[in-house]
């Protein structure tokens, strides 16, 4: 399973990003790697850059190395920036929109609605959570698992992320359900990430 046993709190702070929102306010309270050298100086090599900007990117989607180095693979064949590709490319797993309409609250959430047969797509479920979504895919809570406590507290917008839904969906949280209106640009998906860097790990 690519969901790490490692507590998200201490993964957080050793990538320098917040991977939960519970993870936020341990974070701000100590913006340092964990452990009894974490504030000390360290060394960073051009190869150890690179290999935190990987990693970084693979843990706020939850992948495993061998469904990144996959998705790194797809990018590289399509059109314009491989960078910017692979985030897209990353972005539009079922998991990773079922997180952004606000249904789920982490990507870890999401991935386990998914896996657990609570989402469908167009109609006919779906349960594999690196699923790709295509524009136009209406995506929702199956009938079945909807009055489930989890998704009343989506339902009423408890999940729902800070800030704007990303403009490439269009959400109905009553109906616990969205549809992708078009691929993803870079600038509007937000994770934290410089790409290049990701791509210069690979093609090392």
């Amino acid at each position: 399973m690519p969901n790490q046993s490692r507590p998200k709190v201490k993964k957080s702070r050793a990538l320098g990003i917040a991977l939960t929102p519970k993870a936020v306010k341990y974070f701000e309270a100590r913006p340092y790697p964990p452990g009894e050298h974490g504030r000390g100086r360290k060394q960073n090599s051009d190869y150890k850059v690179r290999l935190l900007e990987k990693q970084r990117l693979r843990a706020q989607y939850d992948l495993s190395e061998k469904q990144m180095a996959r998705a790194y693979d797809r990018a590289k064949k399509a059109e314009g920036k491989t960078g910017e590709a692979l985030v897209i490319e990353l972005e539009r797993r079922l998991d990773a929109l079922v997180l952004r309409s606000g249904i789920a609250r982490t990507i870890y959430q999401a991935r386990q609605m998914v896996g657990h047969g609570h989402i469908e797509v167009n109609g006919g479920k779906v349960d594999k959570p690196s699923f790709r979504v295509r524009p136009d895919d209406v995506v929702m809570v199956r009938e079945r698992s909807r009055n489930k406590p989890l998704f009343q507290v989506a339902r009423e917008g408890g999940f729902a992320p800070d800030g704007e839904t990303p403009r490439y969906l269009q959400v109905n949280l009553k109906a616990l359900a969205f549809r992708l209106d078009r691929d993803p640009n870079r600038k509007e998906i937000p994770v934290i990430c410089d790409e290049q860097l990701v791509v210069e790990y690979y093609a090392r």
